[in-house]
């Protein structure tokens, strides 16, 4: 056996064996692709929007809103959360919702919306966790202290 002859070759092969496996094992898709990408992340947007408006408990806080502008930035926020390609060209959350008396039914009200929307665009439940995960923690920017007494 040439093997047993050179046994300094045993370990390389099996390194060599494993790595291959590596190499041909699939790649797990991220969280930008497990949305569906740019195009999946416009639909989700799309989708949140349209329940957002349909919902009478928030409806009225986007009334004076320029939709398409909201669009155009959630779109960019939740690819640049998701891991995507884009940049986040809009004020920041603090900012953007500096007086408006958002409560803690508002925020939950918001959420709910989401979830449905991303439940009706069939993205996995990790996958929506982790987004949610990943947009928590502008809750403290979002919910006004005053107005959720």
């Amino acid at each position: 056996m040439a093997l047993l002859r050179f046994p300094r070759l045993i370990p390389a092969l099996l390194l060599a064996v494993a790595l291959a496996g590596c190499a041909a094992a699939p790649a797990r898709p991220g969280l930008y692709e497990q949305f569906g990408g740019q195009a999946g992340v416009e639909a989700l947007v799309e989708e949140f929007l349209v329940r957002l408006l349909e919902d009478e408990r928030i409806n009225a806080q986007f009334a004076e809103v320029d939709l398409l502008n909201l669009n155009d930035r959630l779109v960019e926020q939740f690819c640049v959360e998701l891991g995507g390609p884009c940049t986040y060209t809009g004020r920041s959350m603090a900012e953007s919702h500096a007086g408006l008396a958002i409560t803690e039914a508002d925020f939950n009200a918001l959420v709910e919306a989401l979830l449905d929307a991303m439940q009706a665009r069939g993205i996995p439940r990790a996958a929506q966790n982790a987004l949610l995960a990943r947009l928590a923690p502008m809750h403290r920017d979002i919910v006004s202290p005053r107005a959720s007494r």
